[in-house]
């Protein structure tokens, strides 16, 4: 039987596919955990410099929950320990809540990206789709709403105003639309998008990885601070910078008019 995740490693890009294309790729819980696991695995190897996540299949990146699993669990799960193991542990899909991964996240959207895999695709840091993506938060459609980053990170991506629309009305978007707001960062042929994922998260995995970690890391602590405090946290962490070899082999590439060798330390 197929795993329900799997993970490629690509030198320093960690490859990891949605392996449930019957269910148009949704995670129940044990998906979930196994997703979560794996987070842990590339947030523990520092060989791994970059993920790139996607869906099996044509038809869709992730289309949520599985919420046949999701239901039962909610109808039996004790609630404190509901609390305790779904909302004070990782979210859906390990990276939405609660386990915080400072290495570059690329998501390439090869279909629909709905309601948790919107959520999923959301906490990834750059989105590239194939052009029959769609992407939505249709929970109010079911009674309920976002709950794992969707009201929170949308908003940051797209503004206030369009994250509403989206939100109030559970009504999907196209590719053109997502691009046109900036929910994704480009729009790729179908055949060519994992490649072009591939490629472009080898580049980022030749960049400084102290620098993106940190950089990732001020973006993040910075929201909702008042702008003196966001800037000296940006110049504090300028300033642990400065003390890594990477900084040095930087700029002594510069000079040397080659390309630089970065070590993470």
């Amino acid at each position: 039987m197929a795993e329900d995740i799997t993970l490629e490693t690509l030198g320093p890009v960690a490859l990891i596919t949605l392996n449930r294309p019957q269910v148009m790729n949704s995670l129940d819980f044990a998906a979930n955990n196994c997703l979560i696991r794996i987070w842990e695995r590339f947030i523990a190897d520092s060989t791994l410099r970059v993920a790139v996540l996607t869906g099996a299949g044509p038809q869709a990146f992730c289309a949520g929950a599985d919420l046949k699993t999701y239901t039962m669990a909610y109808a039996t799960t004790p609630a404190p320990a509901f609390r305790q193991r779904y909302t004070e542990g990782p979210g859906f899909g390990g990276i939405t809540r609660n386990l915080q991964i400072n290495k570059p996240i690329l998501a390439a959207i090869n279909g629909y990206a709905i309601s948790g895999g919107l959520e999923l695709a959301l906490a990834c840091d750059i989105r590239f789709c194939a052009p029959h993506a769609e992407f939505g938060l249709q929970d109010v459609q079911w009674g309920f709403h976002a709950c794992d980053g969707g009201l929170i990170r949308l908003k940051d991506i797209i503004g206030l105003g369009r994250a509403m629309e989206m939100i109030l009305s559970g009504q999907r978007i196209d590719a053109a639309r997502a691009l046109e707001i900036g929910l994704v960062n480009r729009i790729v042929p179908v055949g060519e998008l994992l490649p072009v994922a591939i490629d472009y998260a080898q580049m980022l995995a030749s960049r400084a990885p102290l620098a993106q970690q940190l950089a990732k890391h001020v973006m993040a602590r910075a929201a909702g601070l008042p702008l003196e405090a966001a800037l000296r946290l940006e110049s504090m962490s300028f300033h642990q910078l400065g003390q890594t070899y990477d900084l040095a082999e930087g700029t002594a590439a510069f000079r040397e008019k080659r390309p630089a060798r970065f070590e993470g330390r």
